[in-house]
C-alpha cells in the first residue's frame, strides 16, 4: 500500500516512521510503535491527531511553564519577524530584544550572575559553560584545572561534553562516555541514602563527598562541580532544604567554580524564579532554558561571574575573538518571546499562581502515598515525583522484565493524563504554572485510575509482597 492510499494521519505516521529520528527513542521500536502525533494545546490540555483530550501534568518536557496558547507570545514573535525575523551576533551585531533580554536575566538572577550568553537550549548552555570554564582556567595560569565533577543521577543534556556530565547510562552507551575528565559524587537521594533520610546527615555526606573526590583528584586538578537544585531526569530527586547552599560553600573553599543547572528548576518551577533564591544561592556560573520561553521557541543562556568573564576576557591576547558562538545565539525572535514569557511571569501573575496552587499538587502526590505501589512521594512546588516500589518496607522495585513503565505510561495516556515515566519506576511530573485548583483534582483522579488499573494485572499484582 503506498503513502497515497492512507488516511491523511496514517500517511503523516508512514512519513515519521520512514524519515524523523525522535530523541531518546528506541529507534526500532519507534518503527514498530508509531508516533503519537500531537495537533494542539490551551492552558494545560493537548489535544491529539485522533481528538483526544490530555491534562499534561509535564508541561511538555519540563518547559511549558505558562501553559499552550498565549496569544501575546504568539503577537511577540510575530512583530519580531516581522520587523527583524534574524541578526547575527557576530561582527559585533546585535538586536534590541537580546540585548534587552540579556538586562532583564541579569536583574532577575542571583547577583553573582552579570554576563549573559544566549544559546539554542540547554544542552548548548552547559556546553558553552564548560568550554567557558576551560578557557577561564587557561587565560588565569591554571591550565591543569581540567576535572569536572558532577552527581550521580545528574542530567546536564546530551551534548558531547554535557552527556558526559550527566551521569545516566542511556546517555553514556555507545558514545564513549564519560571522558576521562569527568567524575562524579553520590547522589543526595534521602529516600534511598544509606545513611538514612536525616536531612542535615544526607548534606554533611553530600560535602564530605565532594571534598573527598577534590582531594583524590588535587585541588590543582579540579574545575567545577556542576549540579541540579532538585535532579530531573535522573528521577526528580528532592535534596534537603539547605543542600545547595552547603555545596555551594563547598565549592568556594575548594576553590573550584560552581555550576548550577537550572535549566529545570528555573522560572517558577520550585517556587521562587530560580531554585537558587530560596537559599540565596550565588553560583559563579548558571545554566537557563526551558522555561525561559515556556517551550514557545528554542532558547537557553548561559550566565556567569563577573570575575569569570574578566578571567577570560583579559587573560585572551589583546584584540582576539574568544572562539565560541553559534549562527542561531540570540535569536531575536526568541529573545523576543522570552521577554513576554517573563511579563508573563510577573505582570501576566503566572509566578504567582504556581505558588498559590503548589498546595494542591503537594495534595495530589500526598494522597498516594497509601496506594499499594507507591514508596515515596516528593515534590518542591510544581516539581515532584511518585516513586514506585514492590516492596514498601525494603524499598525494592520492580523487575524491568515487566516493562512497568511504558504500561504506566500507557495507561495514563487511556486515561487522559500525561507524565513522564522513568525507567526505574519513578513517575515525574512538573505542571504548568497556570493549572488550577480543578485541574488538580482532575490530576489526581487520573493518576489514580492510572495506578489502579495497572495494579489491576495479574502480573503486576504477583510482583508485591
Amino acid at each position: 500500500m503506498s503513502n497515497r492510499d492512507l488516511s491523511p494521519l496514517d500517511a503523516l505516521i508512514a512519513l515519521d516512521r520512514d524519515h524523523l529520528i525522535h530523541p531518546v527513542a528506541p529507534w526500532r521500536k519507534h518503527e514498530q510503535r508509531g508516533v503519537t502525533v500531537l495537533e494542539s494545546g490551551h492552558g494545560s490540555w493537548l489535544r491529539d491527531a485522533n481528538g483526544r483530550e490530555l491534562l499534561d501534568a509535564f508541561a511538555g518536557l519540563w518547559c511549558v511553564n505558562i501553559g499552550y496558547g498565549h496569544e501575546s507570545v504568539v503577537q511577540a514573535a510575530a512583530e519580531q519577524m516581522r520587523k527583524l525575523p534574524y541578526a547575527t551576533g557576530y561582527f559585533h551585531f546585535g538586536s534590541e530584544p537580546a540585548i534587552r533580554l540579556a538586562a532583564k536575566l541579569v536583574e532577575i538572577t542571583p547577583a553573582s550572575l552579570t554576563r549573559v550568553y544566549l544559546t539554542l537550549g540547554g544542552s548548548e548552555a552547559v556546553d558553552a559553560a564548560s568550554r567557558f570554564i576551560t578557557q577561564y582556567y587557561n587565560n588565569t595560569g591554571r591550565p591543569a584545572k581540567k576535572q569536572f565533577i558532577s552527581l550521580e543521577r545528574g542530567y546536564h543534556g546530551s551534548s558531547s561534553f554535557g552527556a558526559g556530565l550527566t551521569a545516566l547510562p542511556v546517555f553514556h552507551r555507545g558514545f564513549d562516555l564519560p571522558l576521562p575528565n569527568q567524575h562524579y559524587i553520590a547522589s543526595p537521594y534521602p529516600y534511598r541514602s544509606p545513611i538514612g533520610a536525616d536531612p542535615q546527615a544526607v548534606i554533611n555526606a553530600s560535602v564530605a563527598a565532594l571534598r573527598a573526590k577534590v582531594a583524590e583528584l588535587g585541588t590543582e586538578n579540579v574545575a567545577a562541580f556542576f549540579c541540579e537544585p532538585i535532579q530531573g531526569s535522573g528521577g526528580v530527586i528532592v535534596p534537603p532544604f539547605g543542600w545547595l547552599k552547603a555545596m555551594r560553600e563547598a565549592a568556594r573553599e575548594l576553590d573550584i567554580l560552581f555550576v548550577v543547572d537550572e535549566v529545570i528548576t528555573g522560572f517558577g518551577r520550585t517556587g521562587p524564579m530560580f531554585a537558587c533564591d530560596a537559599e540565596g544561592v550565588e553560583p559563579d556560573l548558571m545554566t537557563l532554558a526551558k522555561g525561559l520561553t515556556a517551550g514557545y521557541a528554542p532558547m537557553g543562556a548561559t550566565l556567569m561571574s563577573e570575575r569569570v568573564f574578566a578571567g577570560i576576557a583579559d587573560g585572551a591576547p589583546a584584540g582576539a575573538p574568544i572562539g565560541h558562538g553559534a549562527t542561531y545565539s540570540a535569536h531575536p525572535v526568541s529573545a523576543a518571546i522570552a521577554l513576554e514569557v517573563l511579563r508573563l511571569y510577573g505582570e501576566g501573575g503566572i509566578l504567582a499562581n504556581g505558588q498559590a496552587v503548589a498546595p494542591h499538587f503537594a495534595a495530589v502526590l500526598d494522597g498516594l502515598r497509601h496506594h499499594p505501589l507507591v514508596g515515596e512521594a516528593r515534590h518542591r512546588g510544581l516539581l515532584g515525583a511518585l516513586e514506585l516500589v514492590s516492596d514498601k518496607a525494603t524499598k525494592r522495585g520492580f523487575d524491568p522484565a515487566l516493562g512497568l513503565s511504558d504500561r504506566l505510561f500507557d495507561a495514563g495516556y487511556r486515561n487522559g493524563l500525561i507524565f513522564r515515566s522513568f525507567g526505574d519506576h519513578i513517575l515525574g511530573f512538573a505542571p504548568a504554572l497556570c493549572f488550577t485548583e480543578d485541574e488538580f483534582a482532575q490530576m489526581g483522579q487520573r493518576l489514580k485510575k492510572t495506578l489502579d488499573d495497572v495494579l489491576a494485572a495479574p502480573d503486576v499484582r504477583a510482583a508485591l509482597k
